[in-house]
């Protein structure tokens, strides 16, 4: 295959890439933004929507309906597991961001040796809901891949307007801009900020239940997308929706490139200095608040 096949190839993936980047590190981009916290589990809401998605193709065994099933079932139970830590472990130390972190990260790995336990350690794969190809004049590409990156896009068009047309999404923005002030409005603080954690761990599980039929699901799968999640909400601005887009196209792109040309740890390395050299220029990131 000559180069231009291979760059096409590279940008349908990264583009593929780029859109459950976008999913997973929008809900991160929400939670800093607005609660001003660091979810280090974040990965494992999207792990969790994954094994959940093997959970239900397994007990259903036909291969549309236990992924509907899991579309469904499994960010409302990763949903519900987030709001419980909200209210039994965040809200109990009043979201002060230091024990914030040190309180996610044991989430973590309560997470993670839940589902050693339980799922086991080996991969599991998932059969697709739909199996077609898309026939390129150079070759043929999964057309479920495309099928992922359209749910994507809308789960993210969903996620806008939420935030843009809604009371929930105006209480998110004021809670954002000057929590003080908002609660003087009446904003319920507490509540936005459960309904926040719960809403980025629901799209980072829908993520993972988006990604299972490509990559297999297994108890560690959440820490790549977790460190590529932290790099895409520094490149492009604590709580930015439009930086979070921007930002996950560049580190989505340029990784399928990169991977494609060369490996997947150069397109690591490739988007760690990419954070290096945002921060130079830009503190704050692309579309972030420049504070003094």
């Amino acid at each position: 295959m000559s180069f231009g096949p291979h760059l096409f190839l590279a940008l349908l993936e990264g583009t593929v890439s780029a859109f459950v980047l976008a999913l997973i590190a929008l809900g991160l981009s929400l939670v800093f933004g607005v609660m001003r916290i660091v979810n280090v589990a974040h990965g494992e809401f999207y792990m969790l929507g994954a094994v959940l998605a093997w959970v239900c193709a397994d007990a259903v065994g036909t291969p549309v309906a236990g992924f509907m099933i899991a579309l469904v079932a499994a960010p409302l139970a990763v949903g519900a597991l987030a709001l419980a830590a909200d209210r039994w472990v965040l809200r109990r130390i009043d979201y002060h961001p230091e024990s914030t972190i040190v309180a996610t990260i044991g989430l973590l790995y309560m997470i993670q040796q839940a589902v050693l336990m339980l799922y086991g350690p080996d991969a599991r794969p998932v059969t697709p809901p739909v199996y077609f190809v898309v026939q390129f004049p150079w070759f043929g590409y999964s057309g479920y891949k495309l099928v992922v990156a359209g749910v994507s896009a809308l789960l993210l068009v969903a996620t806008w307007l939420l935030v843009t047309r809604t009371r929930l999404g105006l209480y998110m923005r004021a809670a954002q801009q000057d929590l003080e002030m908002a609660q003087a409005f009446g904003v319920p603080a507490r509540r936005v900020y459960a309904l926040v954690f719960t809403l980025g761990a629901m799209l980072a599980a829908a993520a993972g239940v988006l990604i299972v039929p490509i990559e297999q699901a297994h108890y560690l799968m959440g820490l790549d997308p977790l460190l590529l999640s932290f790099i895409v909400v520094i490149i492009g601005g604590l709580g930015s929706l439009r930086g979070t887009l921007v930002a996950a196209f560049a580190v989505g792109l340029s990784d399928g490139i990169v991977s494609v040309f060369f490996s997947p740890t150069l397109a690591k390395i490739v988007a760690t200095l990419l954070v290096a050299a945002v921060l130079v220029v830009r503190p704050g990131g692309l579309f972030g608040e420049e504070r003094a």
